[in-house]
């Protein structure tokens, strides 16, 4: 049996012509934005993406000028299938992106000309919310119930994985690894910064997105076996609605006027760098970490290709495989 995994990512531009149509690409996604009229969706992105092109060209040119994601979720893949030969397991790996290339629709193209008859999909967000693997999720279902080809592919979903061993020991390994860089690492404040969601998302809709953000910093928490005190906060807020809270921009502030001087950021919900690790958390948060009185900030890595963490990706993927498709390998 032909066995494949598909990745599943946000993306992002890789050049300086890509922001504006990601940025479309992104608002134009109703479980990002929505709204009660549907046929104001695509005007509406238009507008945002418009206005917030100049910003957002800026920021991705202090990064290098485009987005590192397509390449590190690339490499992801190569070690992910390396690992699952080492055990014996044949795959191959695509890669699909939500708003830019290789999108999910041109990755499912070549799963089918491949001939794949056994599909493992694997969103790399830790947490699940209905804002990123499930619109994934949804986009995914409304092609297999139109395509009797897809059909065909025997499909296995995974949700999410911000509970399992190799995720928390990887991010155990890194906050230690960064902790030993202070002088005092006892004496350091640790926050763990995610992404927000709208807070009807969770309040209206049922996203399991915040517990299962609480539950991933109390595993670590529970993992590193530290003093040290730690806080969680939201990030990248877009638009006027209420966000999961609180805000990470009013965090830092709030622990430098508790007197806290060395401040360790956990990006929780990233697990590969991008415009929000690089520029927001790197320039934006340790330039206002700086002139709110905390001279000494860091960050912790994502998770890249971290053994632990691909590892724990191989073993979700087994673990999806039947015996039939062991015994045919």
């Amino acid at each position: 049996m032909r066995v494949g995994v598909l990745l599943l990512n946000l993306g992002g531009p890789e050049r300086s012509e890509d922001v504006k149509p990601f940025l479309y690409n992104l608002f134009s996604d109703p479980e990002i934005i929505r709204l009660p009229v549907r046929f104001l969706q695509k005007p509406l992105a238009w507008l945002i993406a418009t206005l917030r092109a100049p910003l957002s060209l800026k920021n991705y040119a202090s990064i290098g000028g485009k987005s590192p994601i397509k390449a590190i979720t690339a490499q992801q893949g190569r070690v992910l299938k390396k690992t699952l030969h080492r055990r014996g397991i044949e795959v191959k790996v695509y890669v699909g992106m939500r708003y830019w290339h290789p999108y999910t629709e041109e990755a499912l193209a070549q799963i089918q000309q491949d001939g794949i008859e056994k599909l493992v999909v694997l969103p790399l967000y830790p947490q699940y919310s209905i804002s990123t693997s499930g619109s994934s999720y949804k986009l995914l279902d409304q092609m297999w119930a139109n395509d009797p080809n897809l059909q065909k592919i025997e499909r296995a979903d995974i949700t999410s994985f911000y509970h399992r061993p190799g995720y928390i020991q990887g991010m155990v390994r890194l906050i230690l690894r960064e902790l030993e860089k202070f002088e005092q690492p006892e004496r350091v404040h640790i926050l763990f910064s995610a992404h927000g969601v709208p807070k009807s998302y969770v309040t209206e809709g049922g996203d399991p997105y915040q517990q299962q953000i609480e539950e991933s910093v109390r595993l670590i928490v529970e993992a590193l076996r530290l003093p040290n005190r730690h806080s969680l906060a939201y990030q990248s807020k877009v638009g006027p609605v209420e966000w999961l809270q609180p805000y990470t921009e009013d965090v830092i502030p709030r622990l430098a006027l508790q007197g806290v001087t060395n401040l360790l950021t956990i990006p929780i919900s990233f697990i590969s760098e991008h415009i929000e690790t690089l520029q927001e958390i790197d320039i934006e948060y340790r330039h206002l970490a700086n002139e709110s009185g905390i001279p000494n900030f860091r960050r912790v890595r994502t998770l890249n290709v971290a053994p632990d963490f691909i590892n724990e990706l191989a073993s979700l993927v087994q673990e999806q495989l039947d015996e039939r498709v062991l015994q045919a390998k």
